[in-house]
């Protein structure tokens, strides 16, 4: 949308354009050139010195209400958040995240503070400033990086690069010799407070990195790490690789005794479906034999009947009382009728008495035959 300017202001500031005085001079029509935000994420942001924004349309001042229905409709609005940004986590992208999405079109651009300065004002970082600046050109939410950011926020920096609203936490920052660096601008009406993200910031890193320095010694060294690399004496190198060596042999004796109670598991499975089978077999085995050999089992009923079987055949059948006696032939003369009468003889008195008896039973014999 193009912008009427003039040359002269009337005495409240406002433009005579605004006023209700007609312009003095002829007005010339300015479109905005400002960069507009990123819509592709296939190539990192650009830093602010290799694309600053050259558009010469004047930025009128936004308030936040205007800013937030959309206003104006010819060009982003500037959002710019500063940082320090070591160790970059997900606090700070939640940080440029809400930047990023406090109007409906914003551009955010994102200053970086180089190493000097830091370690003035704040201390040593972990990462240099070259990292620290590839880190914030590889969030989403950015669309400008500026190296070298100020310390401090000047009124020739923010009209350099035409900045609308600073986003920032609203927690006093007090630093070089201030209470709050954010004063002013919070005082200007261009600041816009972020929420910080609980349980994670730089400086908890750091902690837990300090807190657990033995355990990410030990482990570097593992890895290949020269003790000088890691700045170890000799001394706590050998401790450092003796601890590794008995933390080996816990982790064998770990996977050891796992395994044996992954094998016992298997083992009770294995005799818990043994029993449990047993148990079938054993109630389907007592059931059969009770079948054939219980009281009513089949076996006795086929014993009873083998047996009456047998009973049968050695005893045979009586003849009637009333059969017809056989007819004797003639020719046959009847045959002799014996008595067989019980004869008394009393013992020998004597060897040669039982002798003679003897052989007088011995010749009657020979005379019947």
């Amino acid at each position: 949308m193009p912008v009427l300017t003039t040359d002269a202001e009337s005495e409240t500031g406002i433009p005579k354009s605004l006023s209700n005085e007609p312009p003095s001079e002829t007005m010339e029509e300015i479109e905005h050139t400002c960069p507009q935000p990123r819509l592709t994420l296939t190539a990192p942001a650009p830093f602010a010195d290799e694309t600053s924004c050259q558009c010469q349309a004047p930025h009128e001042k936004l308030t936040i209400a205007q800013a937030r229905l959309g206003t104006p409709v010819d060009r982003p609005v500037r959002v710019y958040a500063d940082g320090i940004f070591d160790l970059f986590h997900s606090g700070h992208a939640r940080a440029l995240m809400q930047a990023k999405t406090l109007f409906p079109n914003s551009y955010l651009l994102v200053g970086v503070c180089s190493d000097d300065l830091t370690h003035k004002f704040k201390g040593f970082t972990v990462m240099n400033e070259a990292e620290r600046y590839e880190a914030l050109r590889h969030c989403r939410y950015v669309d400008e990086v500026i190296r070298d950011a100020p310390w401090t926020l000047t009124p020739e920096f923010l009209e350099k690069h035409k900045i609308d609203f600073v986003a920032h936490d609203d927690i006093p920052y007090s630093s070089a010799g201030s209470d709050d660096v954010y004063k002013h601008i919070k005082e200007a009406g261009m600041f816009i407070p972020t929420q910080r993200t609980e349980g994670i910031s730089t400086s908890d890193i750091i902690t837990r990195i300090v807190r657990d320095y033995d355990v990410y010694a030990r482990r570097n060294l593992q890895r290949g790490y020269t003790a000088k690399e890691l700045n170890v004496s000799f001394i706590n190198e050998k401790k450092y690789r003796f601890q590794n060596q008995v933390d080996k042999m816990k982790e064998k004796v770990k996977n050891v005794e796992e395994r044996s109670k992954e094998f016992v598991n298997r083992v009770e499975e294995k005799s818990h479906d043994l029993i449990q089978k047993w148990e079938e077999k054993s109630r389907e085995f007592i059931g059969n034999f009770l079948e054939l050999f219980g009281p009513d089992g089949a076996w006795k009923q086929m014993f009873q009947e083998r047996s009456s079987r047998m009973l049968q055949a050695f005893s045979p059948k009586q003849s009637p009382v009333s059969s017809p006696t056989r007819s004797r032939s003639p020719s046959r003369s009847p045959s002799p009728t014996f008595s067989w009468l019980p004869i008394k003889t009393s013992p020998p008195s004597s060897p040669k008495a039982a002798s003679a008896s003897i052989s007088s039973m011995s010749e009657g014999d020979e005379d019947e035959k």
